[in-house]
This record gives C-alpha cells, sequence and structure tokens, in this order.
C-alpha cells in the first residue's frame, strides 16, 4: 500500500474542513506522510496522525516518500486524461505540491514526532472518545480489492471508537477501477445497526473521475462496547496532549 503525501489543502478539501473543525481534536488516521498535522499544528490545531510507519525506520520515511513521489510523477503524467484536473490543475503541480507536504512532513515529524503514533487499524491505541474528529484517507474503500468487508467494518467501528462527534472517510472509490466500493451500503447498514448513522456528503475536491463524496460517521450518541482485553483508564494519553473533559 502506498504512503502519499498530501497537503493540508487537499484535507480541508477532501473533508470539507471549516475553520471550525480546526478548532477541535483530529485524529488523522492513516497519516502516511501527509502535511495535515505539521501544518494543523503550526495554526494551533490538536492533531495527532497514527500510521504503521510511524515505527521504526520513521526518520527514513521522508526521503522514501520523495523517491515515490518521483515515481508517480511518471505514472500521472504518462496517464493524466484518467484524472480530473480541476482540483490540481496539471502534472506538474500535482507533483510539487505533494513534494512540499513530504518535506513540511518530514520535518515535523523530526520537530515534533509527539505528534505522530505508530499504530495501524483496527486496533488503534487510543482510548474511547480520545478525539472530537477523525480523518481517515485512502485506505478503506480505496483498497477494498485487498481488504474484505469483514475488515473495513471492524475498522469503521475502530474509528467510530475513538471518535466523540465524527468520522469522515475520503474515497469510496475503489484505487484500481474508480468504481465505487461495492459494499458500501451494506456496511452503512451495519453501522447503522450499531447505532452509528450515516451519510454522503459532497466535497469540493475530486482526483478520480467520480470522487468527491465523503462518508460522514455521526458518533455522538455512539458508546463502543468494552474490549474483551484490558483497556487503558480512563485519561491515557499516549501522546501526553490535553485530556479531554468528557462532560463537554
Amino acid at each position: 500500500m502506498l504512503v502519499s503525501a498530501r497537503s493540508f489543502d487537499e484535507y480541508r478539501a477532501m473533508f470539507a474542513l471549516s475553520d471550525h473543525d480546526l478548532t477541535l481534536r483530529v485524529l488523522d488516521c492513516p497519516g502516511g506522510a501527509a502535511s495535515f498535522v505539521a501544518l494543523a499544528g503550526a495554526r494551533g490545531t490538536d492533531a495527532v496522525a497514527v500510521d504503521p510507519q510511524y515505527g521504526s525506520g520513521r526518520a527514513q520515511l521522508g526521503e522514501l516518500v520523495l523517491r515515490e513521489i518521483e515515481h508517480k510523477h511518471a505514472f500521472v503524467a504518462a496517464n493524466a486524461s484518467s484524472f480530473v484536473w480541476s482540483w490540481f490543475g496539471d502534472v506538474d503541480r500535482y507533483t510539487e505540491l505533494r513534494t512540499r507536504a513530504a518535506r513540511t512532513f518530514a520535518a515535523d515529524l523530526t520537530a515534533h514526532p509527539h505528534r505522530y503514533l505508530a499504530g495501524s487499524l483496527p486496533r488503534l491505541p487510543f482510548a474511547d472518545r480520545s478525539f472530537d474528529l477523525v480523518l481517515s484517507s485512502h485506505l478503506l474503500f480505496s483498497y477494498g480489492a485487498r481488504l474484505d468487508e469483514a475488515f473495513h467494518l471492524t475498522a469503521l467501528l475502530e474509528l467510530a471508537r475513538v471518535a466523540r462527534h465524527q468520522v469522515r472517510l475520503f474515497p469510496l472509490l475503489l484505487h484500481t477501477t474508480d468504481q465505487r466500493y461495492p459494499a458500501l451500503d451494506h456496511l452503512r447498514a451495519e453501522l447503522a445497526d450499531h447505532g452509528i448513522p450515516t451519510r454522503l456528503r459532497r466535497v469540493d475536491y475530486e482526483f478520480q473521475p467520480g470522487g468527491n463524496e465523503a462518508l460522514v460517521l455521526d458518533c455522538t450518541d455512539h458508546r463502543a462496547p468494552p474490549r474483551p482485553t484490558a483497556q487503558p483508564a480512563t485519561g491515557f494519553d499516549p501522546v501526553r496532549w490535553r485530556h479531554l473533559d468528557p462532560t463537554s
């Protein structure tokens, strides 16, 4: 699976993030080499990223992503007609923005390592309702040809577990075919059975043809069932940031 370097502005567009959203405590899962947490953190947002690549070898991640961007540039240039260019403009700007994002990410990973925690779906290292808003891009649904429906449901429930208000996911298309993930409606019904209403939201971003919708999970009234294994103590915060007031 690819580790991509999407920009802060891409995140704002993909997830329809408002100025109010950026006053909340936000989790990016998986974060990859995106610059969202770096630039959101610089403006005062409580933002944390989690990704399996933040474990051993994380110091080399920025350089590896820059090499990957070079390869992706050649692919995108050769297949430019397969993409929508209304947001990026052209291939060169696409590569410029991704390169800038990768370098911003690498610098922030060194300067603020506590913002980047190793972990992966479907089991995250956070207590219940640790974040106000959870963002997840280009894993679920995108890799639907490799990750089965059971994994998707377990992962969605895990994202909902750590969210106090909303989970937003983008895109809803398979990355291999540009077709909508076939089990999306069934997963939405399963989430409804768990007390998690969902809705589709049109966004002002499209790179894959037809990929201009996000899935929004309303987690405000959701309470996850106890896990079969021991939980961290109430208030546990592995990134040592402010504890949330559970009554707010």
